[in-house]
């Protein structure tokens, strides 16, 4: 007898094992490890991944696998093994990691139908309710008036059954096809005798005896300009025939990408790029971190690898952060690589995702470009994994379970013996150190490919603009280039680094601040709704006319938002044609790429955007790139603010100058001598990195020790604080001498959606077994977390310690 070891779909710490299922007749030969099936719990039917098959069990009675959801599996042997492993990594339950490999789209839903299994007549209600159908959905009879029990009685006695569909959202794409449904002789003989006056169902028999091929339904009315009606009359007279067949969604369209062909490298290229190409054909694992300067051609680098990988007929994996550099990216290598290449990002509607990754699961692509979950494409023989940009915070999932894509890359190139590139020009200082170390192999492109010179910075203290009386945002010195930029028709980009139109909003009288009832932190004035808005839980209100203080009438808002910049900017300058991207521009679907395509084809002379304009574009008319508050990070509690900062003004100091044209910089700051804009200033990652590990290494953050961060969050207050203390006590116990635990302190934002949070850090060097104490300390809050409404949130490599 054949026995399955299902991971259930229950999100309880006591539920996070295998069960045991015997497998029916009907599915002895179909089920395997890694497919989807539905199984009986407790009362209840749910979903659950076979992870194992076994021929005996330690107990007697089995229940019996209801259904299997899938043909083929879902997980290869190599992503449940990872499953596990991720799961252990970031100390979460097994189904969670199983559910983060997969997209949206087989995450299902469930819906009950109930079906006739009789011709003999039902009680009289029941019959109404079928009305002549054999199957309805279980929803009609529950908005009927029917007694339940007669419900009951009839699937006692068999005569009607409920079935239970697991629904998704989006399923495969099905078109209709039409084709003819008997030989041209015959379809002209029925053309002799049909009617003269049904001229559309005459025009569209004379089409299919001139094509009798098969047709798309939509494009056959597109071209014989018809409908459904006419082509019901030719199906109902059976000369035609229809069936469905199914088809991808392709957000791509691969014959708009222009070929491109592999380019001369230079020197410094093919010397980082001979020892990856050696580790690929003797297929060997190792971690390569390409550090090179903006547009010193890694992306060239990790084409021509992929090339040979191809070649060896095998599989690549790219990584990019985010939506930012999907438009470009994707030229890149769907240029380069044609319609191998399968793209996953966030851009995309969920029925285009599940379509992409059928492309993987089929074997039809061999390279998929994505964001962070795309390191769990279902390849069975990757020859090679690229993270591009590899400081990105965004590799880091945010919630469970919380990886980070390049531990899970690490593990997947040892598991396929495959080389993993890392690459970016502001290295994690976590990364270079393994680097000097020489645990990874470092590979350094300190020149641009087409030896132009980086663009040169200039910082402007703001502090110096208003003593001279500028109160404006834009310095003198900004004001000055804008304008000759503009006049020689080159284009400008303004990064700011913050969203909303301002940041918050204060009584000028009693310097009473608008917070969030919920939260703990200042609202968000947003000028086109004039609403104050909660960033964390979305609480939103009207701007008041007083101060609920004092009642004074002189309440303004304070800051910078985009939205503010775009206004002064059009004052300032209102020939100035001004696109401006941030998160209210770009939600909906395409924004994105709309506005940069704007902006390339020279629709406007600014762009003006937060964040996600700083890194990986390329404008060739680019010659003047402004940061209008390049220190707004350096005071947030983090200690990888400083880091962040050298790596936000060095990637958008890149966008400038990339092509013949010569480009400058101008960085406003209230803190000119702070070392990370002083040095970003400089291009110099070497001396940065040293003067970062100093201070690190003084104060015991990474990269020279390990942090986890557990966060409680509960609606009481008191309780909150009491549960982080017994957490804390709990692990001080279990850990060794060295390692230290820090707290209970409350968290930066102490209140979110009316839960009072508490957190508790653990810096550590060696701690061996910290994920199971962990693990069992969490566990005996059992209790707490079912009846109290308690929540304890691990994150074993926290990235944002808000």
């Amino acid at each position: 007898m054949r026995i399955a070891k299902v991971i259930v779909d229950v999100q309880a710490k006591a539920i996070n094992q295998t069960f045991d299922y015997a497998i029916p007749e009907r599915f002895q030969e179909i089920l395997t490890e890694g497919m989807r099936v539905i199984v009986p719990f407790g009362p209840r039917k749910i979903t659950g991944f076979v992870v194992g098959i076994k021929t005996d069990s330690d107990f007697d009675r089995l229940k019996e696998i209801i259904d299997v959801l899938d043909i083929h599996p879902v997980l290869t042997t190599e992503l449940l093994e990872l499953g596990k492993w991720v799961a252990e990594d970031t100390v979460t339950m097994y189904i969670t990691a199983y559910q983060a490999m997969l997209p949206q789209v087989l995450k299902a839903q469930y819906k009950k139908e109930l079906i006739r299994n009789t011709a003999e007549l039902l009680a009289p209600e029941l019959e109404n309710l079928f009305a002549g159908r054999d199957v309805i959905s279980y929803e009609e009879f529950a908005h009927s008036t029917i007694a339940y029990s007669k419900l009951q009685q009839a699937i006692q006695a068999t005569d009607i059954s409920i079935n239970y569909l697991v629904k998704s959202k989006v399923t495969k794409k099905l078109v209709t096809i039409i084709e003819p449904n008997k030989a041209s002789y015959q379809l002209e003989e029925a053309l002799m005798d049909m009617s003269q006056q049904a001229k559309k169902q005459r025009q569209l028999l004379s089409f299919f005896i001139q094509h009798p091929e098969p047709i798309e339904q939509a494009k056959l009315f597109q071209i014989t300009n018809t409908n459904r009606t006419v082509l019901k009359a030719l199906l109902e007279k059976k000369l035609v025939t229809e069936y469905k067949k199914e088809t991808y969604r392709n957000p791509y369209d691969d014959d708009a990408f222009e070929r491109t062909f592999p380019l001369k490298l230079t020197e410094e290229q093919e010397q980082a790029l001979a020892p990856i190409k050696k580790k690929i054909d003797q297929d060997e694992h190792d971690v390569f971190l390409v550090h090179g300067v903006t547009g010193s051609g890694k992306t060239e680098i990790y084409l021509q690898a992929i090339q040979g990988v191809i070649e060896k007929g095998k599989e690549a994996i790219v990584l990019v952060p985010e939506i930012a550099l999907t438009p470009q990216m994707v030229n890149r290598f769907k240029g380069r690589f044609g319609s191998n290449v399968a793209v996953m990002h966030s851009a995309l509607s969920n029925g285009e995702k599940y379509d992409e990754w059928r492309k993987i699961q089929a074997k039809e692509v061999k390279v998929v470009v994505g964001a962070r979950s795309a390191i769990f494409a279902p390849f069975e023989n990757i020859g090679i994994i690229i993270i591009d940009e590899e400081h990105e915070t965004t590799y880091k999932q945010e919630d469970q379970p919380r990886y980070h894509a390049r531990d899970v890359a690490i593990k997947r190139g040892q598991f396929h013996h495959c080389p993993v590139v890392l690459g970016s020009a502001t290295p994690t200082l976590e990364s270079f150190a393994r680097a000097k170390k020489g645990v990874y192999q470092l590979q350094t492109l300190a020149k641009r490919t087409n030896n132009q010179q980086m663009p040169t910075v200039e910082i402007v203290d703001m502090r110096q603009e208003l003593h001279e009386g500028n109160r404006s945002m834009f310095s003198t010195v900004l004001k000055e280039k804008m304008e000759s930029v503009l006049e020689r028709g080159e284009q400008i980009v303004l990064l700011l680094n913050r969203r909303g139109y301002s940041t918050f909003v204060m009584c000028r009288d009693c310097g009473h601040v608008k917070e969030c009832p919920h939260c703990d932190i200042a609202m968000t004035y947003h000028k086109n709704s004039n609403q104050l808005k909660c960033h964390y839980c979305s609480y939103e209100e009207q701007m008041p006319l007083f101060c609920p203080e004092c009642n004074s009438d002189l309440i303004r808002y304070f800051g910078t938002g985009t939205q503010r910049v775009e206004e002064s900017l059009t004052a300032l300058m209102p020939h100035a044609r001004v696109i401006r991207m941030d998160v209210d521009t770009t939600r909906k679907k395409g924004a994105h790429e709309k506005l940069l395509k704007q902006f390339a084809e020279k629709q406007a002379d600014i762009l003006l955007g937060t964040q996600m304009i700083a890194k990986g574009l390329d404008f060739a008319n680019v010659t003047l790139v402004g940061v209008l508050t390049a220190d707004s990070m350096l005071h947030l509690p983090d200690f990888r603010s400083s880091e962040k900062t050298f790596q936000l003004l060095t990637q958008v100091s890149g966008r400038a100058g990339r092509h013949e044209l010569a480009g400058q910089v101008i960085v406003q700051t209230y803190t000119p001598e702070h070392y990370s804009i002083q040095l970003a200033s400089e291009y110099d990652y070497d001396q940065f990195f040293l003067q970062e590990m100093k201070i690190r290494r003084s104060f015991r953050y990474p990269p020279y020790v390990y942090l986890a961060l557990i966060t409680v969050s509960h609606p009481n207050h008191v309780r909150a604080v009491q549960l982080t203390q017994r957490i804390a006590q709990l692990l001080r116990k279990v850990i060794q001498e060295d390692s230290i635990v820090l707290g209970p302190t409350p968290s930066p934002i102490a209140r979110v959606k009316d839960r009072y949070r508490y957190q508790c850090m653990i810096k550590y060097k060696n701690e061996p077994k910290l994920r199971g104490y962990i693990k069992k300390i969490i566990d005996q809050f059992a209790d707490e977390v079912r009846k109290e409404d308690l929540l304890i949130t691990v994150d074993m490599q926290p990235y944002h310690m808000m």
